[in-house]
């Protein structure tokens, strides 16, 4: 997501504003020795700085088990991050994958859909082994749409426990959804029913429900085991917690 920056924000320091850049390219959660290296800074300055992040509400601090050894930190974009104070936009990220679907399907919806499936299967393939619901839900959070999980409850006649809906509630493209609706909401379709289908071949989007990209709240329906959170899975630790 893009990274407005206002005096006194916490974003305004630079390496600050590399660490969370960092976490949200990366689109999963991640520890802060993998942060640090790939940084190239010690791992303690970048806790410092990840710590700062936590209390302005911008990520989350989750515990990791491990196999030996007690569990470690572990940091990913918070659902509720809104970088400058301001919900996320990605106008960047948009316009490379908008001159990508231009180029190759001269801008038909149906082709934007296709190049959508293939930058989702691409953006999966980021995440070697990890194929649960968890990484759908900070996928999306790190690209901005703030999610809410509406998870079916089994006690409601005709629910479905095989289904999660996400409420995105911020529209990171609204901008160009201004210009072109049918295309974005296109592109974005398909670039989630790409991630869903790479992440477990027997689920799959039964729901895209576009909104007004200005009051949000966009409905994305997911059926099928990449559909079911698994309790056990690590959850955030103080400040900001994710919505279930």
């Amino acid at each position: 997501m893009d990274l407005p920056v206002r005096p006194g924000d916490a974003l305004s320091q630079p390496t600050r504003a590399r660490v969370f850049a960092l976490l949200g390219d990366l689109h999963r959660p991640a520890p802060t020795e993998e942060l640090a290296a790939e940084l190239k800074l010690h791992p303690n300055g970048v806790r410092l700085h990840l710590e700062r992040l936590l209390e302005e509400g911008l990520v989350e601090r989750r515990r990791e088990r491990q196999a030996r050894g007690r569990p470690r930190d572990s940091w990913a974009i918070s659902p509720d991050a809104q970088p400058g104070g301001d919900p996320p936009t990605s106008y960047a990220s948009l316009s490379r994958w908008l001159v990508q679907a231009l180029v190759t399907s001269g801008a038909r919806p149906e082709d934007m859909e296709e190049t959508g499936r293939l930058i989702g299967r691409g953006m999966a393939s980021d995440h070697p082994g990890d194929r649960d619901e968890q990484m759908l839900f900070d996928t999306l959070a790190s690209l901005g749409f703030q999610p809410e999980r509406e998870t079916a409850n089994p006690d409601d006649d005709g629910a479905d426990p095989e289904n999660t809906t996400y409420r995105l509630r911020n529209c990171p493209y609204r901008q160009a959804v201004h210009e072109r609706q049918a295309l974005v909401c296109a592109l974005h379709r398909g670039l989630t029913n790409g991630l869903v289908a790479a992440m477990d071949e027997h689920s799959e989007v039964v729901a895209f429900e576009p909104k007004d990209p200005d009051l949000a709240g966009c409905l994305v329906c997911v059926h099928g085991p990449a559909a079911r959170r698994d309790p056990d899975d690590a959850q955030p630790q103080e400040g900001r917690t994710a919505s279930a």
